[in-house]
């Protein structure tokens, strides 16, 4: 038994699907312009599909499970559990307008034209605000819309907000935070649920290693009560003597969110010789 999983077969999400999937010890076949391939080491069948195709196809159960953008799956409003935010593909829907144009709220598009990709989200949205708006539905170079005469607003994905500003657009109201997750079918067997419950044992120990750093310090052992009441570590941390009467090591793992406030800390507290290393992996 396989359990089978949908991802983008190219464009934003693609390689950081497939980098995770190898993260987490999956050897993939070949995957260069494949539509379908398969671990040799566990059992996962990989299916290599549009975006846009990818709700649809884990709803109707022809693929178990699916890495895909919440943009998307929002906007295709299908019937699937999400069960882990993978935390990558973190993106913004955002309504922009014409740099030049004042804009008073989201009710001053009442009546105007919205040119976007995602005409579902956007018309929840609206509605919620109570505004009515003429929205039209365009593929691609949404933000061209207004400058050819097309809208007067746009509805699109942005990253750093460079296209809109390359557009003479600026960003004015966010409508939805978006990241990659992993969808599933509602209806898993318990055999493909036990394999499920495995791939994101190791998805969650690859997401802890890439918050988390190890962290190895030298410190005088009459400061090590206040340099380890710094270090909160998984449990709490490691001491061991060193050669050099009266000093320590101590090892510990610290939050990549605390990192830089910690390691000031410890310095003014008399830690010496800090070595940080990256976590491959981290399982608790």
């Amino acid at each position: 038994m396989k359990l089978r999983i949908a991802i983008q077969k190219s464009g934003r999400l693609y390689e950081d699907s497939v980098s995770l999937l190898r993260e987490c010890g999956i050897d993939l076949r070949n995957v260069k312009d494949r539509l379908k391939t398969e671990s040799d080491n566990f059992p996962l069948e990989v299916f290599f599909l549009r975006d846009d195709d990818i709700p649809q196809y884990v709803q109707d159960a022809v693929a178990d499970i699916g890495i895909v953008g919440e943009n998307v799956l929002l906007e295709k409003n299908k019937s699937v559990e999400i069960v882990e935010n993978l935390g990558f593909g973190k993106c913004r829907l955002s309504v922009a307008v014409p740099r030049n144009q004042e804009y008073a709220g989201i009710g001053s598009l009442s009546g105007k034209k919205i040119a976007t990709s995602y005409p579902g989200i956007l018309s929840r949205y609206l509605s919620d605000h109570s505004v009515t708006a003429e929205i039209h539905e365009i593929s691609g170079s949404v933000e061209i819309a207004p400058g050819i005469g097309l809208a007067d607003a746009v509805c699109d994905l942005v990253s750093s907000g460079g296209t809109l500003f390359m557009n003479g657009l600026k960003e004015v109201e966010t409508i939805l935070s978006s990241q990659a997750v992993l969808v599933r079918n509602h209806d898993l067997s318990a055999g493909k649920l036990a394999i499920l419950e495995r791939l994101l044992f190791r998805i969650r120990a690859v997401k802890k290693s890439k918050r988390n750093k190890y962290v190895l310090l030298n410190a005088p052992n009459d400061k090590l009560d206040e340099i380890v009441a710094l270090l909160p570590g998984m449990k709490s941390p490691t001491i061991l003597p060193l050669a050099e009467s009266g000093w320590s090591s101590v090892h510990s793992v610290l939050s990549e969110d605390t990192f830089w406030d910690i390691i000031e800390q410890l310095k003014q507290a008399g830690a010496q010789g800090i070595l940080v290393v990256p976590i491959e992996k981290m399982i608790i």
